[in-house]
Formats: structure tokens, C-alpha cells, sequence
């Protein structure tokens, strides 16, 4: 069954944080890193590759840190996660001729399904998601939220 890396769902975390969190202000790679509950330089890596693809842009200085670069609905999980996964993506030169030409083709066809589903879910998606779990987790817990 495909499934994600833990860096390409690490990434896809991050962006929708900052998609959440950046309210005029950018969000810093600690801040991130400590709602994440790893060490920044874990974090960084992934945010840099995010930001040399166009989808954060990075904010220098003493209150500096990371930004959506477009709009939310222009942003997809199946961007991120190429982003990500290019820079990890393994070639087999030497493989087998079963595997090159028989396993390889039938699992890239597979691959092109998920990436096609994964288009069509974007950051604007799963912040909206985001907002209804809050909400419903505060109806749940009591909290009154009428102004």
C-alpha cells in the first residue's frame, strides 16, 4: 500500500502549521520545531527545500521565520510531498529485469494514482479541517466560544 514518508508527512505538518500559525507574522523554525516535538534540525532541512521550491518563503532577522509564498488553496499535498521526496529518491541502475520492467512499471502506475489523489487535497483543505477538529474538540471539552 503506498504510503507516506515520515519526512514528506513531517512536511505537509509543517506547512499547514504555518498556514495556521502565520497571522501577519512569521512563523519560526523553533516555534515549529517545539509544537512538532522534534530538535529544529530535523526541521530545517525540510523547510529550506519547501522554501527553494516556492511553497514558504523564509523571513530573515530577529523575528524572522516562514510564510506560505502563495495562497493556501494554491498550495497541494502532492506538491509538498514531491518537493520532499526529490530529495531523498533512490535509483536502482542495476535492478533486475523483472523489477525494471515488470514491478517498476506496474508500482509507477499505482504511484501517478496516489500523486493524482494526493493534487487534490490542499493546504486550504486540511486547514479547514484543522478549524472543525478544534471546534469540535472544544464543544466537546465545554468551551463556549460566542463572543
Amino acid at each position: 500500500m503506498p504510503r507516506l514518508s515520515d519526512k514528506s508527512l513531517l512536511a505537509i505538518a509543517a506547512v499547514v502549521d504555518v498556514a495556521l500559525n502565520a497571522r501577519g507574522t512569521p512563523v519560526a523554525a523553533k516555534a515549529l520545531a517545539a509544537r512538532h516535538e522534534l530538535p529544529p534540525r530535523h526541521l530545517e532541512p525540510v523547510l529550506q527545500a519547501l522554501v527553494h521550491a516556492g511553497v514558504l518563503k523564509g523571513v530573515r532577522g530577529p523575528r524572522g521565520g516562514y510564510e506560505l509564498a502563495r495562497e493556501r488553496r494554491r498550495i497541494t499535498v502532492a506538491e509538498i510531498v514531491r518537493v520532499v521526496e526529490a530529495e531523498s529518491e533512490e535509483t536502482l541502475d542495476s535492478s533486475p529485469p523483472i523489477v525494471r520492467d515488470i514491478v517498476q512499471p506496474a508500482v509507477a502506475e499505482a504511484e501517478r494514482s496516489f500523486e493524482a489523489a494526493l493534487e487534490a487535497v490542499t493546504v486550504e483543505h486540511l486547514c479547514r479541517v484543522a478549524a472543525q477538529n478544534t471546534l469540535r474538540k472544544g464543544l466537546a471539552e465545554g468551551i463556549d466560544f460566542t463572543i
